[in-house]
């Protein structure tokens, strides 16, 4: 099992695609997701299929466990058939010491736009970004099985 330390920030502007070193296409359902933040996710990105289960092991969300299994592309196409699809553009962008994953939502999603930084523990310190705006770790609106259920978070 491995354990996983990641902090979320809402993404101000656009700015951050001129840094970006990469771009992954992503196609992703839930097909189990509970209020205690218990999911089993299908995702393929660009031509690649995981199955991941995670579940939450701190109260902030701030650390979740979570188990990941490369799965043959057909099983995922047909795993996530009749289930709410999430798609979106991730941008990988090297900033200071760590690697943001910056994901651009379409469809149902458009407009939300989400920077993700992993962690190696709980207290380190991260730089921010000049385009990360509010942070929203363990914001339950913001979790991706969340948002598949629920639609965009209402404005604050």
């Amino acid at each position: 099992m491995a354990k996983e330390i990641e902090r979320k920030y809402k993404v101000v502007g656009d700015a951050f695609k001129k840094e970006a070193t990469k771009s992954i296409h992503i196609k992703q359902a839930y097909l189990v997701s509970s209020e205690e933040g218990c999911t089993v996710r299908v995702r393929m990105a660009d031509e690649v299929a995981f199955l991941t289960l995670k579940s939450s092991s701190s109260c902030t969300g701030l650390v979740r466990n979570e188990w990941e299994y490369s799965i043959p592309f057909q099983d995922a196409e047909e795993m996530i058939q009749g289930s709410t699809i999430i798609e979106k553009e991730r941008f990988l962008v090297p900033y200071k010491e760590h690697l943001w994953e910056v994901d651009c939502f379409s469809g149902f999603l458009d407009g939300l736009v989400i920077a993700e930084v992993e962690l190696h523990k709980e207290d380190e310190t991260v730089s921010l970004p000049p385009w990360v705006g509010e942070e929203v770790t363990g914001k339950r609106a913001y979790y991706n099985a969340v948002l598949a259920q629920e639609g965009l978070p209402s404005p604050n």
